[in-house]
């Protein structure tokens, strides 16, 4: 994808997630919207800043860079969201385009993708960013109403707590 399918992501993810993790449909929802808003869009922008440097779709582009950005607001307590953007970055350039991205660099250089792909610069690019993120924002309801109250009852049988 281009950064024009990356912002489009992340400003319709926004809006997806704001509405699934606050469905009121009112200015609490709002707010959700808009909290998420610059992090997820920083964080859809950042990969490809490899491009000044390094190897695009390699440097930035892989499971060691997301795993900081995901682990940094549990140990700094900033910076939320942003591997929101960064994960559904690499979903767009697996999923929606035709060259993958090195998911395992620097141990890999191994580019991985799935067929049905489509070339950034196709007409179509817009549409499969729309469908991509409908599908992640369908996602991340089904794993918030379905998969956490699961885990939560499963950890409270067993007597342990996870802190969600």
């Amino acid at each position: 994808m281009n950064k024009r399918g990356h912002v489009l992501n992340a400003v319709l993810l926004s809006i997806g997630l704001g509405y699934v993790l606050e469905p009121s449909a009112t200015i609490e929802t709002a707010r959700m919207m808009v909290e998420l808003l610059l992090p997820v869009t920083l964080g859809a922008l950042f990969p490809d800043v490899d491009t000044a440097f390094g190897k695009h779709r390699k440097t930035l582009h892989n499971l060691l860079v997301l795993g900081i950005f995901a682990a940094w607001p549990i140990y700094m307590g900033n910076l939320n969201y942003v591997w929101i953007g960064i994960a559904t970055h690499y979903i767009l350039d697996v999923v929606g385009s035709t060259r993958g991205i090195a998911l395992f660099y620097p141990l890999s250089s191994t580019e991985y993708n799935l067929p049905v792909g489509i070339p950034v610069s196709s007409s179509k690019s817009d549409l499969v960013t729309v469908l991509v993120t409908i599908l992640e924002v369908g996602a991340f309801a089904g794993v918030l109403f379905y998969v956490v109250p699961e885990v939560t009852a499963y950890t409270a049988e067993m007597g342990l707590s996870i802190p969600l």
